[in-house]
């Protein structure tokens, strides 16, 4: 993610999605100064002493607003949310200065993978503004089978490496609709993703990035034997 950031110049605003932000409807914060939550548990005391000092960017928030009415999305532009855990890591790997300004939008996991492609969709006209779209999730996630492998010093399960690769496979054939319909077209997708919250993310790239742009993975591997990390650049 530094090497991405570091070879394109910087973006007027990112627009960030996290699945550790969940509302009902979509929700953009228009906060000038972004807190840094810490909103994990029993981690080392080091984690909860970092801090990323982003400015918000109400601007770029009222378009992000705009775009989401103008597809017919109900929107709350109220919010004074801060960056969670999934913001805050991925950028400060990009933007270690925090000199660029964020705006942080919601996800709605009870609406599924067909609702947030449509936000992404809605994005998609950012980026001739100069806006980047930064979605932090994991192609798996699943922390009870992360609990009996750790418990036992285990080995990754075969499904891990099974549905990154079925993911890799459908992105580059452009295959939405499989990836949309993941569980019922990937043997291991509801392993994967018990719930659907660190997936969605993906499908807001997939939307925002468009049906032509072509996904580069940057980084393949996997953390604490079932979390794959693979991460994907969509470019035009």
């Amino acid at each position: 993610m530094s090497d991405i950031a570091s070879k394109l110049s910087p973006p007027r605003a990112v627009v960030v999605v996290s699945p550790h932000w969940e509302t009902r409807i979509p929700t953009v914060s228009v906060a000038q100064q972004l807190e840094t939550i810490h909103d994990f548990y029993g981690f080392p005391d080091a984690l909860y002493s970092i801090q990323y000092p982003a400015t918000g960017c109400p601007e770029v928030a009222k378009e992000v607003a705009t775009a989401l009415r103008s597809a017919g999305f109900e929107v709350d532009d109220g919010s004074q949310h801060g960056l969670d855990h999934g913001a805050w890591q991925p950028l400060r790997q990009m933007f270690p200065d925090a000199d660029v300004p964020i705006v942080p939008l919601s996800m709605q996991t009870h609406a599924g993978p067909e609702h947030a492609y449509r936000v992404g969709q809605a994005l998609s006209s950012l980026a001739e503004k100069d806006i980047w779209i930064l979605a932090s999730g994991n192609i798996t996630h699943n922390l009870r089978d992360w609990h009996v492998v750790a418990s036992t010093h285990g080995q990754t399960p075969a499904y891990v490496h099974r549905f990154a690769d079925w993911v890799q496979e459908q992105l580059k054939a452009h295959d939405a609709t499989a990836l949309l319909n993941y569980r019922q077209h990937s043997a291991d997708g509801r392993q994967a993703h018990p719930s659907e919250d660190h997936l969605l993310p993906l499908f807001v790239a997939l939307g925002a990035a468009g049906a032509n742009a072509q996904p580069h993975a940057f980084y393949r591997g996997v953390s604490d034997y079932v979390i794959a990390m693979d991460g994907y650049a969509f470019v035009n």
